[in-house]
């Protein structure tokens, strides 16, 4: 669907506020995504971003419904372990389970493949089938020694599957390999790894001790008490005008009424 220019500025511009602060802010980031729902709520684009929005802010029945409805536009089974990871949000992993079994799984990609392996495993873990979960994260993805975007995820994932199964020794190992492939920090296995060997970081200095303070013997003026307080009727600073951040009237803006909604917000996964 083609938008005039400017309303298409409009929401490229709230779409790129989305997307950067989905990470360091998704609160602010889901208002921004509720504005361009506003303006184009009939974009695929923007019915996905929405999504992504309220999934980070662990919103997980608008953002299933978000991410239903960038389907029903785009015919795209990319969203799928999403959708999937939407339902045990809803405290629904039988659902997921089940999303997991279906005809779209074999139409993903492989990173996609991963990932839903990766949902179905965290599904098994929340009904308590810890076992099943070690067993659906047995692959040949795991398996491979070469590293992809998803490896250090996936063998993280393996690993504290086996850490919560009571097999220690098969988790450091494998936190260990999650450690090997994650260049960019995508996991906090060095901090699992340092936990199961009982290494404990403190603080150098001690609760006790303060760095000593390094004071610059300066010299009174002997007119100090010459001195006026013409500086203390100087004005204050101009308020300045505020961020162009969206006002909370426009974040709670509906979107078109023929999209339904999902079930009511889930809990937030643990």
């Amino acid at each position: 669907m083609s938008l005039p220019k400017t309303l298409a500025e409009d929401v490229a511009r709230n779409l790129v506020m989305v997307a950067r602060l989905i990470d360091e802010d998704p609160e602010q980031a889901y208002a921004y995504s509720r504005i361009a729902l506003r303006l184009a709520s009939r974009v695929a684009a923007v019915r996905e971003a929405a999504g992504f929005a309220a999934y980070a802010t662990q919103k997980y029945g608008e953002a299933l419904a978000e991410f239903r409805a960038s389907r029903r536009m785009t015919g795209s089974v990319e969203l799928w372990p999403v959708m999937a990871d939407c339902e045990r949000g809803l405290g629904r992993p039988e659902r997921a389970m089940a999303m997991a079994g279906e005809p779209e799984v074999q139409k993903l990609d492989k990173a996609g493949q991963v990932e839903m392996r990766l949902v179905a495993a965290g599904a098994r873990r929340d009904m308590g089938q810890i076992d099943a979960a070690i067993v659906t994260l047995q692959s040949p993805e795991l398996a491979s020694s070469a590293v992809h975007s998803w490896t250090p995820r996936l063998r993280y994932a393996y690993a504290d599957a086996l850490l919560e199964a009571g097999r220690e020794d098969e988790a450091r190992e494998w936190f260990g390999k999650a450690l090997e492939a994650d260049k960019d920090g995508a996991t906090d296995a060095s901090d699992r790894l340092a936990a199961l060997d009982g290494v404990e970081f403190v603080d150098a200095l001690g609760d006790d001790e303060e760095p000593a303070d390094e004071h610059i013997a300066v010299p009174a003026d002997e007119h100090d008490d010459e001195r006026t307080d013409e500086h203390d009727d100087a004005p204050a600073d101009e308020p300045t005008d505020a961020d162009d951040a969206p006002t909370d009237e426009q974040a709670d803006a509906p979107a078109d009424a023929d999209d339904e909604q999902d079930d009511a917000d889930g809990p937030a996964k643990a």
